[in-house]
């Protein structure tokens, strides 16, 4: 019986894990001085020695005409091989605080059928990248990174580290905006971060892979999915789900009875799309 509940949430698990783990070691440092991971999500030491920056970070910086220093531009391209050529847009399901928020806002909105009844708000996946680009255009105009000035990511890890506060009715809104109006609304239609990782991470090695001949078309994996739309090669052909907006989070793994779905190495032989 244990065995089962792990199979069906085992990366669920190991995502709530990770993002625990993360949030915790930013308090240990602040709070105890157990220097492990030391800063926030947009700029981190590691051990003290290795620079950690956002790349989107930095560009919203560098629009502005700011000089940054050698090594944020280091910490920058490390994290952006990491996601961009490794782990693919994981940030978003293993990392960001909010995905927990969102996940929950989810979790509710399946369990009160929110999804049956009609729907009264309806939001291009696009316009995350549209965000994305106005904020480089305000950073550059305002002279100031503008979406670390407003990002809900950052109020949430501030808020858990050293306190909440008033920012807290940031995340509420996002709460429910996705459970009473778009399904998935924040991560997968407005965010310009998520954006920006779906951007660098068509490339990435680590992928969902799909066997057709095994798939029985339940398509328990598009309804757990919180991008669907990547989801596209299902019950057509075998072979990875390679569209950037994936956000490698493992439900639709987890949720598949007939083990059609696997984390594996891409391969770039006879690859579609």
């Amino acid at each position: 019986m244990m065995s089962k509940i792990y199979d069906k949430y085992r990366f669920l698990i190991a995502r709530r894990v990770s993002q625990v783990l993360i949030l915790a070691l930013y308090i240990a440092a602040n709070a105890y001085g157990i220097k492990i991971l030391e800063g926030n999500l947009s700029s981190s030491l590691f051990l003290s020695t290795i620079p950690l920056s956002d790349p989107f970070a930095l560009l919203q910086i560098l629009a502005t005409g700011a000089i940054v220093s050698i090594d944020v531009i280091i910490g920058a391209v490390l994290i952006a091989l990491f996601y961009g050529g490794l782990v693919g847009r994981a940030f978003c399901s293993w990392v960001c605080p909010i995905n927990i928020v969102t996940d929950l806002a989810n979790w509710l909105r399946r369990k009160l059928a929110l999804d049956k009844t009609e729907r009264k708000v309806w939001l291009s996946r696009n316009v995350r990248f549209w965000v994305m680009g106005l904020t480089l255009v305000v950073s550059a105009i305002a002279g100031i990174a503008a979406f670390e000035v407003v990002s809900p990511i950052g109020i949430l890890q501030r808020g858990i580290v050293f306190g909440m506060g008033m920012g807290g009715a940031a995340v509420l809104a996002i709460f429910l905006f996705d459970l009473f109006a778009v399904k998935n609304g924040w991560c997968g239609h407005v965010c310009p971060l998520g954006g920006f990782y779906s951007t660098i991470s068509k490339w990435s090695l680590i992928r969902v892979h799909h066997d057709q001949p095994s798939c029985t078309l339940c398509m328990r994996c598009k309804d757990i999915c919180p991008e669907k739309h990547v989801l596209e090669i299902i019950g057509k052909r075998s072979g990875d789900i390679i569209m950037g907006e994936c956000i490698n989070c493992g439900r639709c793994i987890e949720v598949c009875e007939d083990n059609a779905l696997s984390f594996g190495v891409r391969s770039y032989i006879n690859q579609h799309g």
